[in-house]
């Protein structure tokens, strides 16, 4: 294969790991504001994602890594473009994470509270932000002939965007509301598996509608393909959560949110980065690409690390697999 091709392709897998990971801990951080009823049930919600979520951020890292070697214009004009959306998205993972981590720290009421608070909206306002991101990226914003954003910040709030950020916000939820239902147990357990009846349908909808924008904007065979699949795991989702199989329901909606993904960046190939200005202005696989040696290097390291994380993230949630409820919180 093209080696410029097959990093394209390894860095769509690595955002596809990512939002499949990242995204349902997403929806649980979500879900502590919108399911518990108390903040023993917040605790619960938060212990399900505890000891995985920052492992889950190592694809977030790994896949900037690689858009920076291997495809560093593509890399400088995202960055500098969507800059201030990124540094948002940089500030609420920071807050989050350190959310996670000093919650605990006090037994305060108000401070236990403010952190809840602030894992609640940090994880909607990046669910929501990862979707405006893509969709820019996918649909194409102003890039002048010198490869530099030409827009402005409110370019990249568009129609198509923010359906996009609504789009990642619900479905993400929806993901977090099946791994809520497959981690816990009692009542919540049962709250969760509803909530994930009516977040699948309005992720379907938001969805369908947002996926068939993208294929009639820019869509071709391949996307219809994944944009088929998407819509088909996502029934099967449904049906196995209706049925209480959450295990089942649970890798359905994955998948869901992997053919997500696979219809953005299939619609987006052979571009990296479409210029709404000009076609021949367009960054693409190959204008973009770093040098075939670089993509050498890089691909003999990404064969040696890569089943590294795997088989260390598999056995991290093996470690951590049993359900978890009130009754099992240390007083």
């Amino acid at each position: 294969m093209h080696l410029p091709d097959l990093w394209f392709l390894i860095i769509a897998v690595l955002w596809t790991g990512y939002f499949f990971l990242e995204g349902f801990d997403f929806g649980v951080g979500v879900l502590t504001g919108t399911l518990t009823r108390d903040r023993a049930e917040r605790r619960v919600l938060i212990n399900t994602i505890g000891p995985v979520w920052d492992g889950n951020e190592v694809w977030l890292l790994t896949a900037a890594g690689g858009t920076f070697a291997a495809f560093p214009d593509w890399y400088a004009t995202l960055f500098s473009g969507f800059y201030l959306p990124l540094l948002l998205i940089l500030v609420c993972l920071i807050v989050r994470g350190v959310a996670f981590e000093y919650r605990a720290k006090r037994r305060e009421e108000r401070w236990q509270r403010n952190w809840e608070h602030a894992i609640f909206w940090c994880s909607a306002l990046l669910a929501f932000l990862w979707g405006v991101t893509f969709a820019n990226i996918v649909r194409g914003v102003p890039i002048g002939a010198d490869r530099e954003y030409a827009g402005g910040l409110l370019d990249l709030f568009g129609p198509y965007a923010l359906l996009g950020g609504v789009v990642t916000l619900v479905l993400f939820t929806f993901h977090g509301a099946v791994f809520t239902a497959l981690k816990t147990v009692g009542d919540i357990r049962l709250r969760a598996r509803r909530a994930a009846g009516g977040l699948g349908v309005a992720a379907g909808a938001l969805g369908g509608a947002f996926l068939l924008w993208t294929q009639a904007d820019s869509g071709n065979g391949r996307s219809a393909v994944a944009l088929a699949a998407a819509v088909a795991a996502l029934l099967g989702a449904l049906a196995a959560n209706a049925r209480g199989r959450e295990g089942w329901a649970f890798a359905l909606s994955g998948v869901t949110v992997a053919a997500v993904v696979a219809t953005l960046f299939l619609a987006l190939f052979p571009d990296v980065m479409p210029s709404s200005l000009a076609a021949e202005w367009s960054l693409t696989v190959d204008n973009a690409a770093s040098t075939p040696y670089t993509l050498r290097i890089l691909t003999w390291c990404a064969l040696v690390a890569t089943p590294l994380v795997l088989l260390y993230q598999g056995w991290t949630y093996w470690v951590f697999r049993k359900r978890i409820g009130t009754q099992h919180l240390a007083s």
